[in-house]
């Protein structure tokens, strides 16, 4: 077993709903941006790319998929204790993050409408399909007797704002680590479906299509703009992001391991693979990758893990304030010192192969 955090008891803000959970780094985060820049975007470098994934996301294949048919109408008290605490806490983070994506986009498509109309018709339909996935799992959540106010989440929730550079990287490698996540849980599930305890499992294999449209979308995108793969500095960018996302994925799963082992997924075992593919997907749009074979890179995670696990603990033990404040200061080093180990590792340069990478 993974070293994890117990599940807390849900909090609510009345009852039946759920209050949203403290925001920290960890939780899925809402963002706004300069809309004005993306309007301005040249995307003719690769405008026939571009249109032919907005012609498959018009043609919403999973229009027909997100019904609640009848293995969802029963009861669900007989999933109990942690691990019915551990469901609603990865309905809620994921649901949430659907949400997020969902007001990122439909913003996008409105306030770019008049001046650049092809990509708000592509962030029309994305926010199409993550608001069919936050209803869903919002659907989800209500079975367990819960529900998240979505309007409350809107006005409550803090926006980061993130230029739309770090945008196009960050959605780019959010939809794209989404799709091996949803993806290994159907693969696995499909060979152990005694772990298949909710019929939401059941929907993973389409579900992820969406994620990875809405991935190639962004990469296509990113490809249209020279300063986002070609120069040095888009180079140190992404290894940043890259490097981000994986140590953020790693804590989140570490954290929540409960959930993982529930369904008989290892959670470590299960991280590795999602970073692993996700990172030689990233070769189709990044000019270079992390080498995640290097001895290293996955020992330096999971200490990254280890620490923020500490940090848990002490946020959560009743000490004063300021004795927290400095046992706080060892582990965020920690992790600081193996972020920096992590982002000095030599990285592989996609760009000298692009002609044989798939």
């Amino acid at each position: 077993m993974v070293n994890s955090l117990a599940t807390p008891e849900p909090q609510t803000l009345k009852p039946g709903v759920k209050a949203p959970v403290q925001e920290t780094l960890l939780t899925p985060r809402f963002y706004t941006t300069d809309f004005d820049a993306v309007a301005n975007l040249d995307i003719s470098a690769n405008e026939t790319e571009i249109r032919a994934i907005v012609d498959e996301l018009r043609a919403d294949y999973n229009r027909h998929h997100f019904v609640r048919d009848e293995e969802f109408k029963q009861s669900w008290d007989h999933i109990t204790g942690e691990k019915r605490r551990a469901f609603i806490d990865f309905l809620e983070r994921s649901c949430t993050s659907e949400f997020s994506g969902f007001l990122l986009f439909k913003e996008l498509s409105r306030r770019i409408k008049s001046r650049n109309p092809l990509l708000a018709e592509a962030f029309e339909y994305m926010a199409r399909d993550e608001a069919r996935h936050a209803g869903f799992l919002n659907k989800s959540m209500s079975d367990m007797r819960l529900s998240l106010d979505l309007n409350y989440l809107t006005k409550s929730r803090t926006y980061t704002f993130f230029p739309p550079e770090w945008i196009i990287y960050t959605v780019y490698l959010s939809e794209k680590i989404g799709y091996w996540r949803y993806i290994l849980v159907h693969q696995h599930m499909q060979e152990h479906p005694e772990y298949q305890f909710y019929p939401l499992f059941r929907k993973f294999e389409s579900w992820c299509q969406d994620e990875n449209r809405h991935g190639d979308f962004f990469k296509a995108l990113l490809r249209s703009q020279s300063s986002l793969w070609k120069t040095w500095k888009a180079r140190l960018w992404v290894r940043f992001f890259l490097l981000t996302v994986f140590a953020t994925h790693t804590m989140t799963v570490f954290e929540r391991a409960s959930f993982y082992e529930s369904i008989g997924i290892h959670p470590r075992k299960y991280n590795n693979r999602v970073i692993q593919e996700t990172n030689n997907t990233s070769a189709r749009a990044f000019p270079i990758i992390l080498n995640t074979n290097h001895p290293e890179f996955f020992w330096r995670l999971e200490q990254c893990s280890v620490n923020n696990l500490k940090l848990a603990a002490i946020n959560n033990n009743k000490l004063p304030n300021f004795i927290k404040f400095f046992q706080r200061i060892p582990p965020a080093i920690a992790i600081f010192w193996n972020m920096l180990k992590l982002y000095l590792i030599k990285p592989i340069d996609t760009e000298a192969t692009r002609g044989t990478v798939l």
